[in-house]
């Protein structure tokens, strides 16, 4: 450490990489029955030199570049000294004072510890004496309004020191005028909420029309569940939260009256500075004998007086602390023959005339209260304080009650905003599980559709392979027997929400099942012109054959279907076409900071 600073960075790493070979050779030996305590040492040691050692050869190399010697050629440490060696004779050498200074004799210890006792009383009695006389003054002060009154005249009204706290707290809040702003954000949240409520709904209403359509349109063939059967408790929790809306705006409208009615109460509020609104002290309209402003100046030199008097009772307080401190009496203790009372009276003396200055700053306090009391009456009768004691207290009431009714405004301001914004969750998971469950109700209606349009399409080639251009000899010609389904559209189809549905009405009639196109005519399509979910379109009529009873509609709808409404593993969108409804974007878009929270 000593070589690290003085940058002797060469010998530094010489002697570190000795020491650290001195440690390997230590440790080969010292598996032969080493203390615990001495191999600890042994590790903890090593470790310090290889960080020692890593850190200088980093310097080495890339500041000092000096050539680091060989450990042989390094001088022996010097040894060092952990004691700084004295002269014993020095040390015990009695014939010094000092060696005794400390002692003190039983009898003076007494002495000085009732000496002590004597002092101690006598600072005690005059520091209470000064304490009382300077809580006499402000009790007395603050009975008479002074110098507030003085203040008031010149136009320095204050308010009491915990009113214009709570004062300074409502303007740095916002006051009364920030409250419209967040009037503001509670319709602006209640808004976003009836928004998000209506566009929930209209989800649900738009999916049921559309399952209205398909059921009018495929009749008993459409056999899944009704959307008003599936989404009853969805429905409930919408409707449970439009009536939360509801007294959520009662409440929002009793608040607004409330602001309304309580507006020139808590208009106080917003004054700068507050002690602006105070009434102030003014003069006598007419003057009897014009000595207002000689009367005044009198009571203000007796006011001045008395806080000299009160700055030199702290002087008084402090000479006698500091007599204290360097009454030291121990040295005439130990020098005296004779008695230890007359000492004492002595020595006790010298605090008779400060404690005569204290007396005479209370007695010169009495007077001087006497004196302002008489002129501040004289001053009231003039100014008629009374008057404007009454008209202060009023304002300060009506401060506190508009402090008052501020917060139990800005309570239940802060309530409705918090009820807004947890409100405004419950609808955002609502209309996100309404979402899900169209997804999964389009997911299931194409599925549907299509087995439905391979039925149809299965029983119109069955119905025209049985049917030949000409009627069996000695056979009568016979109607088919499922007549072509109507193609006409249905009746609730100029829905305004609605859109195209994956099926669409063939352009051209299709050509009755009792006469079939010739052999050689090309192939009409299907009534439905969707995709086909696997294989290549029909290219030639199918054997007479029925569906397989596990794809019957008669059953309950899709058994095996688990979607998220229906227990069931989730299908893969990609591999189906795009679903008939699109689902509008989170609502809103974008928030300002306040609704983020």
């Amino acid at each position: 450490m000593e070589l690290h600073e003085k940058e002797e960075i060469a010998e530094e790493i010489a002697r570190l990489r000795s020491g650290v070979n001195a440690l390997a050779e230590v440790k080969k030996s010292s598996s032969k029955g080493a203390a615990a305590q001495l191999l600890d040492a042994i590790n903890t040691l090593e470790v310090n030199l290889n960080r020692n050692l890593e850190r200088a050869v980093k310097e080495n190399e890339r500041v000092y570049l000096m050539r680091v010697p060989s450990p042989s050629s390094l001088s022996p440490l010097p040894a060092f000294s952990m004691v700084k060696p004295m002269q014993m004779n020095e040390v015990l050498d009695a014939s010094k004072e000092r060696m005794f200074a400390s002692l003190v004799p039983d009898n003076s210890a007494k002495a000085l510890s009732r000496y002590t006792e004597m002092v101690d009383d006598i600072i005690r009695t005059q520091a209470e004496k000064l304490q009382r006389g300077s809580e006499l003054t402000r009790v007395r002060l603050k009975e008479m309004d002074l110098p507030d009154s003085i203040l008031a005249l010149e136009g320095h009204c204050t308010l009491p020191s915990d009113l214009k706290e709570e004062v300074e707290a409502v303007q740095i809040s916002g006051g009364p005028a920030g409250l419209e702003a967040e009037l503001q954000q509670l319709k602006d949240l209640r808004r976003v909420n009836n928004e998000l409520l209506v566009q929930t709904e209209e989800l649900l209403q738009k999916e049921a029309t559309e399952d209205s359509q398909f059921r009018s349109q495929f009749g008993t063939r459409w056999t899944r569940p009704q959307s008003s059967t599936l989404t009853k408790n969805l429905q409930d929790r919408l409707n449970r939260f439009a009536a939360n809306l509801k007294q959520a705006a009662e409440s929002d409208a009793r608040i607004e009256r409330s602001v309304r009615d309580h507006s020139a109460l808590m208009s106080i509020l917003d004054r700068h500075p507050i002690e602006s609104a105070l009434p102030t002290l003014s003069r006598p309209i007419m003057s009897l004998d014009a000595n207002e402003d000689a009367m005044v100046g009198a009571l203000k030199q007796s006011l001045r007086q008395l806080e000299n008097l009160g700055a030199q009772r702290a002087g008084l307080e402090d000479m006698l602390k500091e007599m204290k401190r360097k009454d030291d009496i121990l040295p005439k203790l130990m020098t005296s023959t004779g008695s230890c009372d007359d000492l004492f009276r002595k020595e006790i003396a010298k605090y008779d005339h400060i404690c005569e200055d204290i007396a005479q700053n209370i007695e010169a306090q009495e007077q001087l209260l006497l004196q302002i009391q008489a002129q501040n009456e004289q001053f009231s009768a003039i100014f008629n304080l009374e008057d404007y004691k009454a008209s202060r207290d009023k304002c300060f009431k009506q401060i506190q009650a508009a402090i008052a009714k501020y917060r139990e405004i800005k309570d239940n301001i802060n309530e409705g905003l918090k009820f807004y914004v947890t409100l405004q969750d419950a609808i955002t998971n609502v209309k996100q599980q309404c979402s899900d469950f169209i997804m999964t109700r389009n997911i299931q209606c194409r599925e549907m559709i299509e087995d439905v349009q391979r039925q149809m399409a299965g029983l119109n080639f069955q119905d025209r392979k049985n049917t030949g251009p000409y009627p069996p000899v000695g056979q009568p010609q016979q109607t088919p027997r499922n007549p072509p389904q109507p193609q006409t559209e249905p009746q609730n189809a100029a829905h305004p929400h609605s859109q195209t549905p994956y099926y669409r009405p063939p352009e051209q009639p299709m050509p009755g099942y009792g006469h079939p196109p010739p052999y050689g005519a090309p192939q009409q399509p299907p009534p439905y012109h969707l995709p086909p979910a696997t294989g290549a379109p029909y290219t030639s009529p199918p054997v007479q054959q029925q569906p397989p009873a596990s794809q019957e509609y008669g059953q309950p709808a899709y058994p095996g279907w688990r979607g998220p409404y229906y227990n069931a593993p989730g299908q893969q969108p990609a591999s189906f076409p795009r679903p008939p409804y699109s689902t509008p974007s989170p609502y809103p878009p974008h928030q300002s900071g306040y609704y983020k929270q």
